[in-house]
């Protein structure tokens, strides 16, 4: 895993008042991992040193430190924060709806997330997982806990969808979940280097039609 020149670590001076007790925090933290996620989704772990991580908060290296750990523990926290907000609250919001508009929701806006990705950051998951997965196994394990929530979303929609008869039951749920899986980590890719709506859209349609009912030789008669 790449580090920058200091190796992560940032200054733990201040770490304690005179008296031995530490400081409270003058900070509202998710307004620090708000600033810190931008700073690692837009730069990526490697190239984001501990001074952009100060001036995209306003805090020191010492706060830092005292408040989150090394640029290591920082960046998980970060990547948490934008998983909690992103990922976990779209699958909330799209568990609430019938199985075939929970899946076509969940990619209209995944599709409409990379379509007005103008700086083109894609997925800071998508981006962990291509970055930090490979050589960090404590990152690999995160992120494909997190890839886990997501095919099981998708298989629990697909389950609920294939028992009342209004999703294809021609493949197994867990096949055609981790398909989906397949397509979003690809949508998000692809979309990095091409964003184009034609491009996506062909892409995410035909899996999606893998979910509809098809009508037996008889119905379509």
């Amino acid at each position: 895993m790449q580090r920058d020149a200091n190796d992560g670590k940032m200054p733990a001076t201040g770490k304690a008042t005179g008296d031995g007790m530490a400081r409270p925090r003058e900070f509202d933290e998710r307004t620090v991992l708000d600033a810190a996620v931008q700073c690692f989704w837009s730069r990526g772990y490697g190239a984001t040193s501990v001074r952009d991580l100060m001036q995209s908060t306003g805090l020191t290296g010492a706060s830092l430190y005292n408040a989150f750990g090394d640029k290591r523990a920082f960046y998980q926290k970060a990547l948490d924060h934008y998983v909690d907000g992103s990922i976990s609250d779209r699958i909330r919001r799209c568990e609430q709806l019938p199985p075939r508009e929970a899946i076509g929701a969940f990619f209209a806006e995944i599709l409409k997330r990379s379509l007005e990705d103008r700086d083109r950051k894609g997925c800071m998951l998508v981006n962990a997982a291509l970055d930090l997965a490979p050589h960090d196994a404590e990152f690999r394990t995160a992120v494909a806990a997190v890839l886990g929530r997501i095919e099981d979303f998708f298989r629990r929609r697909i389950e609920a969808g294939q028992a009342e008869g209004t999703l294809a039951r021609s493949l197994p749920a867990r096949d055609l979940a981790r398909h989906l899986l397949g397509v979003l980590m690809g949508v998000r890719v692809l979309a990095r280097v091409r964003p184009e709506r034609a491009l996506l859209e062909g892409v995410i349609a035909p899996a999606l039609a893998l979910l509809d009912e098809q009508p037996g030789p008889e119905e379509g008669r």
